[in-house]
């Protein structure tokens, strides 16, 4: 047997293509703004595939870039502006931040309704109590993944490898609502791999190259790959072994081209669905 590849970056072209056919209805643009802070090269990437993902989908977006000197206050003065701003929906504030700045408090700054990144502690909270917020863009695309898969949910023995705030833990709590049975392993964990082996889903998120071999990946699981590493010799991998997981997984996503293009949608998702929440529309 060899996995079936979960082709992201088409589900990720899917998904855009239908937010673009829902926005040329309306009767207005949803209205993206990005700010960034200081001169981080990967950022800086991330934000441009935003930039050009919104506008393709047919959204009002721009980028507000800070110079890497500028002071919390700045910061947070520029986040209530945009907060009041009644053409903005959705606000992102990319991360990583540079040191003089409290990330904590930035996201705190932000209007909840406006946070299409999830991360504010009342979307966080909304999550956890199954009340309708924004979820964040990373585990929202495994959901979406996971059903471009056919994975059978319910009753599903699924863990979560890692415990953030931005992947771990609202991964592990959309699927508890989707009616799996989760578990969440993490450095901590007793027999790790041993863990990971009982998983019929299988997330990894934990920010390390290929540290879930194959013989981690349980026979017919489905692998969710979260995973952006630079191996030793420099290529871009995963926190999976791929090439040992696919002749055990039924189904795995590669890194590059698997969960990736799905947050940048999944950004897009949240922004339209906080601009049809603020004018009433559900």
């Amino acid at each position: 047997m060899t996995a079936r590849i979960i082709d992201g970056k088409a589900v990720a072209e899917r998904l855009r293509a239908g937010l673009a056919t829902r926005i040329a209805g309306l009767h207005f643009r949803p209205g993206l703004r990005v700010v960034r802070v200081g001169e981080d090269p990967a950022s800086g990437v991330y934000v441009r595939n935003k930039d050009r993902a919104a506008l393709a989908a047919g959204f009002d977006s721009s980028t507000i870039h800070l110079p890497a000197e500028a002071r919390e206050s700045d910061l947070l003065m520029l986040v209530e502006n945009l907060n009041i701003d009644p053409a903005v929906d959705g606000i992102l504030v990319q991360l990583p931040l540079p040191p003089q700045i409290r990330p904590e408090m930035v996201i705190a700054a932000i209007d909840p309704a406006k946070d299409v990144d999830g991360f504010h502690t009342v979307n966080a909270g909304k999550l956890v109590t199954r009340q309708h917020g924004l979820v964040p863009c990373t585990p929202k695309g495994v959901m979406h993944l996971l059903r471009e898969a056919g994975a059978t949910l319910r009753g599903a023995r699924a863990v979560v490898l890692g415990r953030s705030q931005i992947v771990g833990r609202p991964m592990a709590q959309l699927l508890l609502d989707a009616d799996c049975t989760v578990t969440m392993v993490h450095s901590n964990t007793r027999d790790l791999a041993a863990e990971c082996r009982r998983a019929e889903i299988l997330v990894a998120a934990v920010g390390k190259p290929e540290l879930v071999r194959g013989d981690w990946v349980g026979e017919g699981a489905i692998v969710i790959d979260v995973g952006i590493n630079r191996n030793a010799a420099g290529k871009l991998v995963g926190d999976v072994a791929f090439a040992e997981a696919l002749p055990r997984a039924a189904a795995i996503t590669p890194v590059p081209g698997g969960v990736g293009p799905m947050t940048i949608a999944c950004l897009l998702e949240n922004t339209l669905e906080a601009a049809l929440a603020r004018r009433g529309h559900t």
